[in-house]
């Protein structure tokens, strides 16, 4: 072959190879890691939501992402799962409420973390503003201490002669603080005196209703936390015990049998922050992503709850529910 020949055709060829490599190359498969607080059962529909949101932006789980799942029913087993994480050099964390982003911010300060449901992103200093995050925690907020006043408005609402109400915080949950102020401001709103008990364990929900009972309060307000929401089958067995009207900050506890919710879309909310996810895993910067608020808040009312509680709710309650469990 003639040298001139040789180096036309070596051309040709080194022309050609990028593509057959590029066409060669295995798919990147991103790997997430979902930090959660809470048993299996507690994180299934916000698992499929998640997925389903994922599916929808193309990625398909053993194909072109992995999800490492991380939970726990300790809080002192938290840190430790997200140090494996930060380990493992997964590409994003999924940190859901605020509980896990602010262990998973403890973590790391250079993987990025996407939160889904989180109450209070800017008055925890996880983020530097809604607008600009600033740093490498980005996501959504359901706005959890705002909506405080709200429901306990609609409680004192179903029980209009109610004087005393207590409400059960999470005190592992970094937004209790704001949520039991909002509580208190809505109580003095409300003309109801508010009690409040600290619950961090399972353990702790017969004091917690043992202090209801001997206030005589008219009805209970738990906040919507990971833990609450792992315990709130007997948190509303125990509502129906004592027989005091309830109120919860999600679906999942009304269909376990309390009376009624009222929160953000915890679902939707979840299923939008795969949009995050996709955009981190292109190459945006988690600092450069504006938190976005809830656009949904659902009022569900459990009235097979109500009968038992012989509880005649009033009739435009039901009429302004989003969704009655009969």
């Amino acid at each position: 072959m003639k040298r001139r020949e040789f180096i036309t055709l070596l051309g040709g060829a080194a022309a050609a190879w990028p593509l057959a490599a590029r066409a060669q190359q295995p798919l990147r498969v991103f790997r997430i890691g979902f930090l959660a607080f809470g048993n299996a059962s507690t994180w299934s529909n916000r698992v499929e939501a998640l997925r389903g949101g994922l599916r929808d932006l193309g990625y398909v789980e053993g194909k072109n992402v992995v999800i490492e799942f991380r939970a726990t029913e300790t809080i002192e087993q938290l840190p430790g799962l997200a140090t494996e994480l930060v380990r493992m050099n997964v590409d994003l964390i999924f940190a859901p409420s605020s509980t896990e982003t602010e262990v998973a911010r403890r973590a790391t300060n250079a993987i990025p973390i996407v939160f889904a449901t989180h109450a209070d992103p800017v008055g925890l200093g996880h983020v530097a503003s809604l607008a600009r995050p600033g740093g490498n925690i980005t996501g959504l907020s359901g706005l959890g201490a705002d909506l405080a006043v709200k429901a306990l408005e609609v409680l004192k609402e179903a029980v209009p002669h109610a004087t005393h109400f207590a409400v059960f915080l999470t005190p592992s949950a970094p937004w209790h603080g704001s949520f039991m102020q909002a509580a208190k401001d809505g109580g003095a709103k409300l003309g109801v005196q508010v009690h409040t008990a600290l619950v961090q364990t399972v353990g702790d929900l017969d004091e917690a209703f043992a202090m209801a009972q001997r206030e005589r309060v008219d009805g209970i307000f738990v906040q919507p936390t990971s833990f609450s929401r792992s315990y709130r089958v007997p948190m509303a067995e125990l509502a129906l015990r004592y027989r005091l009207p309830s109120m919860f900050g999600g679906r999942e506890y009304v269909e376990a049998g309390g009376l009624m919710s009222y929160a953000a879309d915890y679902v939707d909310l979840t299923r939008r922050a795969a949009a995050y996810i996709d955009k981190i895993l292109k190459g945006a910067k988690p600092a450069d992503l504006p938190v976005e608020l809830a656009t949904k808040y659902l009022l569900v009312i459990n009235v097979a709850t109500a009968k038992k509680l012989e509880l005649n709710l009033p009739s435009f309650l039901e009429q302004r529910a989003d969704e009655v469990i009969e």
